[in-house]
């Protein structure tokens, strides 16, 4: 443990090993997306994806590694005795920091398939990345602005119909994909500005998990819930506490939940049923929410961060 060094070689110490360990995992895993665009089989590719899919859990490996070098952090986590890399999932968060990612991945590593994201088909054709996210089988996929759909009505459904397409490679191989459903990291201010009726969450959109859900709920298992929570510094930013080796707790909550059925045809065309499966999600948060507070007050958490206002649906 290195934490008794002063802050700021702390933070150059963490920003260059983060760096090189980011830099040697993304250029094995851009190789192998060189050589799977070149591979004329999908049993072929599908076996290189999976060397792709151990070399992220190789960065996610590492990533814990450079925490334990650095930092005196006691991490509390529950949930994963119910989880299986044989399965597919949804994963939905409450988003914190840019730190949640590395610290989700390093969780679940051992326990389910590694996480993917749903990206703008715009970030395949940035260098590295883009390259990068094709080897693991991230789905990109296109949104349609509301404006080309009212010039256009044909291309009502086509986005849905592209991301199937882009999904059904999962077919073959055991899958997690994450959606942080509230949109954005946590801030006072946004939270200030939404009027969010949850203390410690921003409000959650139903539209992302509802898309997923819809271009291949019947691939997956089951949702998993996932709370991720930094007691001691819930208002700044955990990256940078992290970084500085100020950051001593990490809370990890996974429940494993049904997947809800979503006729797309109708969440799409039918606002009552719109309203209706965002109330479900409305419930998860309210729930969410009431577990970072009794979190927060078993951690010890600054009395100042603890919101004792009382929520209401």
């Amino acid at each position: 443990m290195l934490n008794f060094l002063p802050g700021s070689l702390l933070y150059f110490m963490s920003t260059t090993l983060l760096i090189i360990n980011t830099i040697v995992w993304t250029t094995l895993i851009s190789l192998g997306g060189i050589i799977k665009l070149l591979l004329p089989f999908t049993a072929a590719r599908v076996l290189l994806t999976r060397l792709m899919n151990r070399f992220m859990w190789g960065w996610a490996s590492c990533n814990g590694g450079i925490l334990r070098l650095l930092a005196d952090i006691e991490w509390d986590v529950e949930g994963l005795e119910n989880l299986d890399q044989k399965s597919w999932y949804l994963l939905i968060s409450n988003h914190l920091s840019g730190f949640d990612i590395a610290v989700q991945t390093y969780v679940l590593r051992n326990n389910i398939p590694m996480l993917k994201f749903f990206l703008k088909r715009e970030l395949m054709y940035v260098p590295f990345l883009g390259l990068g996210c094709w080897a693991l089988d991230m789905p990109f996929m296109s949104r349609t602005s509301p404006a080309k759909l009212k010039k256009n009505p044909k291309l009502k459904g086509k986005d849905l119909e592209s991301t199937r397409k882009a999904c059904k490679k999962f077919r073959f191989m055991p899958t997690s994909i994450i959606n942080y459903v509230e949109g954005s990291r946590f801030t006072e201010e946004k939270h200030r500005r939404q009027g969010s009726p949850y203390r410690y969450l921003l409000r959650p959109k139903a539209g992302g998990i509802a898309f997923a859900l819809s271009a291949m709920g019947e691939q997956f298992t089951n949702v998993l819930n996932v709370t991720v929570l930094y007691p001691e510094v819930f208002k700044k930013d955990a990256l940078h506490e992290v970084m500085h080796g100020r950051l001593k707790k990490i809370v990890v909550r996974v429940k494993v939940l049904p997947v809800p059925e979503v006729d797309n045809k109708r969440y799409f065309s039918e606002s009552s049923y719109r309203v209706e499966f965002q109330r479900w999600l409305n419930q998860l948060w309210l729930e969410k929410d009431e577990e970072i507070h009794q979190l927060m007050i078993k951690h010890g958490a600054p009395i100042e961060q603890i919101i004792e206002k009382k929520v209401s649906d």
